[in-house]
């Protein structure tokens, strides 16, 4: 018994002392939005951020307005297709929350799991950085931003300093801006982090450097996106939340008005995440995709810039490969039989587009598969990364939902 109480005693007294040394560490460095991050995750029994995370942040309105709801026509066999079991395992153990196909711009299949269902509002992630994309090719459209040449400086006169005065728009859009943004879902002490958690984005966008030249290399993080929100706002005098709101959400027929989180009340979006909507209001970002940019008869996105967007940019990837994944702030994959583009968020959101099949994934979930890496012994082998080059940032489930969706929309047919 003195032998137990004594193991105790010990485990107590580690866990105190990891407690204080995290506090210390906290303090020291002044992150204290660490806090608030433990708050909401640990503390409710989580290890993250989740798709639910609504009520957890002050939010702005994207109002859909007064426009009357486009709703998906269904398919006379909507629902009627079953999933081999083999995915449904798949999608299920990844914690699927709902999963819509669309073929012909008809509804087919839909499903949700849980207590997720037609009306649930979730966070879109990095979705949002697509949408954010979008608006500002339209705000060059209307005049608001000269050229997508533009050097940042010119709207946020902070970047003059040092040598970030040579980041352009186009640099930010495709995630090629240099910055020294530290991107990770799981570092507490990482930009990701601070950003969603924190309370003072701008102080943090300023505060990021310079680390390499800008439009050599595609690296991924999240500061380009905020600042390209940062732009429109700038050149348009509105929240990006209203611009949004204006300029997408009340033309789309959109369900529902959207949600984007803030990091303090009356402050600045999340735009690099956190837009909230409904599945099928997602569906229909992904059908103006499929539409060339257009809903209806007019072109949201303009046209010589959704060309643009929708195409892989001549940069380098960080593994050293041809960029053969990126747009303007959108996925793409250029594949032996189909082109797909697609809006991606962590956990596994996803609009998928695969426009020669005329066919739509929506996924929204709380898992993702994991990402995919090159093995060590294999970086050398030509042959081998001749194979998987198209697949390097594609492994994180897209294949298994694109087979999923030819499979249904397949069965469909032949019924």
């Amino acid at each position: 018994m003195k032998h137990l109480k004594k193991i105790v005693r010990v485990i107590v007294l580690f866990v105190v002392g990891i407690v204080l040394v995290v506090n210390a560490i906290i303090i020291l460095t002044g992150r204290f939005y660490i806090y608030r991050g433990i708050k909401e995750t640990y503390l409710k029994g989580r290890t993250g951020p989740t798709i639910y995370d609504l009520e957890t942040f002050h939010t702005r309105k994207v109002d859909r307005g007064e426009g009357r709801v486009f709703e998906f026509p269904k398919h006379p066999k909507y629902n009627t297709q079953k999933i081999p079991d083999d995915l449904r395992q798949y999608i299920e153990e990844l914690e699927t929350k709902a999963l819509l196909v669309v073929k012909n711009d008809t509804l087919i299949y839909e499903e949700y799991w849980d207590e997720h269902n037609q009306e649930t509002l979730s966070n879109s992630f990095s979705v949002a950085k697509t949408v954010v994309a979008i608006l500002v090719g339209i705000a060059i459209d209307e005049g608001h931003i000269d050229d997508i040449h533009d050097p940042v400086c010119k709207y946020i006169p902070e970047y003059k300093n040092g040598s970030r005065d040579k980041i352009t728009i186009e640099h930010l859009l495709q995630m090629a801006s240099g910055l020294s943004w530290t991107e990770s879902g799981v570092n507490p002490f990482s930009d990701n982090a601070e950003s969603y958690y924190g309370t003072d984005l701008d102080g943090l966008i300023m505060r990021q450097r310079q680390v390499s030249e800008p439009g050599k290399v595609f690296n991924y993080q999240g500061a380009n996106s905020q600042l390209l929100a940062m732009i429109v706002e700038k050149a348009t005098g509105k929240s990006i939340s209203k611009y949004a709101s204006e300029k997408i959400w009340s033309k789309l027929g959109m369900e529902e008005d959207a949600h984007w989180s803030l990091d303090t009340k009356n402050g600045q979006e999340k735009a690099f995440c956190c837009l909230y909507a409904q599945a099928r209001d997602f569906a229909k970002i992904g059908r103006l995709f499929m539409n060339g940019g257009k809903y209806k008869d007019e072109q949201i996105i303009p046209r010589w810039y959704f060309l643009q967007m929708t195409k892989q940019n001549d940069l380098m990837t960080e593994e050293g490969l041809p960029n053969y994944r990126y747009g303007y702030h959108i996925w793409t994959y250029r594949g032996n039989a189909d082109d797909v583009f697609y809006c991606r968020g962590i956990l596994g959101q996803y609009i998928i587009c695969i426009p020669d099949r005329d066919l739509m994934i929506i996924r929204l979930g709380m898992k993702r598969k994991e990402d995919f890496v090159i093995p060590d012994h294999l970086k050398d082998d030509e042959e081998y990364v001749n194979q998987v080059k198209y697949q390097v940032g594609h492994c994180l489930g897209l294949f298994q939902y694109i087979t999923l969706g030819k499979i249904l929309a397949s069965e469909t047919a032949a019924m």
